[in-house]
């Protein structure tokens, strides 16, 4: 979900957050897009007499009128579930943007993070989209923590920059305003993302320079890792800036968190594709291009008020 805004990413080479403050309110719950179920289906033949980029899909998507997404929807705001049960927020919204430009439809399913490549490679999915952070290594198909090959890697169709923060109980920072204040600490992270690959590098700093290893319990998604905080179980908890934000603004009427210290890895978040699959990459790029061309885009990057997250171009395999 580098992904961000669990950031969703590999730890790596430091970068200064670009990323600005987020403004969201519990209002865009309901405001949000429709639901992206398989349970929502339309006429493909219908969406397509409209769609100026149809021609650009392969054949097979084309045909089926359907891009199956694989995401974890339960990150908001970029994925989750609304009050009724639909799947909205920033990644639905832009995909349905999308869809309208190559005449199909975007059906997300949901999934933990950590399994979403393994689907895409077994072509359970035709994509993923969750805040997914591109990265060499993901690009590589290489764990970052090892090293070693674990599969085909991935292209990635980037639309947006997002960093990762730390948050603790409002009130309650315990000391800590930067990574290098977490040694001796418990922390709280979805499994998978880059905050959880932080907090592991950040642990092994502790260690090497004679301090105590922080206590790191990840979780399948980031409302569990928060559930967690909130009760008293951890010091702190990281997940991509957005996500971290949205969850200071709005979890107990904003009185349960507070952000602390300043985001760091700003990265691009990625739509995933298999290897392979250029036809696919390019017609996603053009329809991203497009729409950041005719401003829907900005629409609903201002619609949840991530506007300094934006880019100005689609770029392809852009993470380092």
């Amino acid at each position: 979900m580098t992904a961000s805004f669990t950031s969703r990413t590999t730890a790596g080479k430091s970068r200064i957050a670009a990323v600005g403050a987020i403004a969201v309110a519990g209002a865009l719950l309901l405001t949000a897009c429709g639901d992206q179920t398989e349970g929502d289906k339309k006429d493909p033949a219908a969406s397509t007499k409209s769609a100026p980029l149809a021609d650009q899909l392969p054949k097979a998507i084309a045909d089926k009128g359907v891009i199956k997404v694989g995401s974890d929807i339960a990150y908001p705001p970029v994925e989750f579930k609304d009050d009724a049960g639909k799947t909205v927020g920033i990644d639905p919204d832009i995909a349905d943007a999308l869809g309208k430009q190559l005449g199909v439809k975007f059906e997300f399913e949901n999934g933990t993070f950590d399994t979403l490549l393994t689907g895409l490679r077994s072509k359970r999915y035709d994509i993923a989209m969750s805040a997914m952070t591109d990265t060499k290594a993901r690009q590589d198909g290489v764990d970052s923590e090892t090293g070693k090959k674990v599969g085909e890697g991935v292209d990635f169709v980037d639309y947006f920059t997002a960093g990762v923060s730390i948050y603790t109980k409002k009130g309650d920072d315990k000391g800590i305003a930067a990574w290098s204040d977490l040694c001796g600490k418990k922390m709280v992270v979805q499994r998978g993302t880059v905050s959880h690959d932080l907090a592991k590098a950040e642990s092994t700093k502790c260690t090497d320079g004679g301090k105590k290893a922080i206590a790191i319990e990840p979780f399948d998604n980031d409302q569990q890792a928060q559930t967690r905080l909130r009760a008293g179980g951890a010091d702190a908890g990281s997940s991509d800036f957005p996500v971290a934000a949205y969850a200071v603004k709005t979890s107990g009427g904003g009185n349960d968190f507070q952000l602390v210290g300043e985001q760091i890895e700003a990265a691009p978040y990625g739509i995933a594709v298999a290897k392979g699959n250029d036809d696919l990459s390019k017609a996603l790029k053009a329809a991203l291009d497009a729409i950041i061309a005719n401003g829907e885009y900005d629409k609903i990057i201002a619609k949840w008020g991530v506007d300094a997250g934006a880019v100005k171009e689609a770029t392809i395999n852009a993470g380092t």
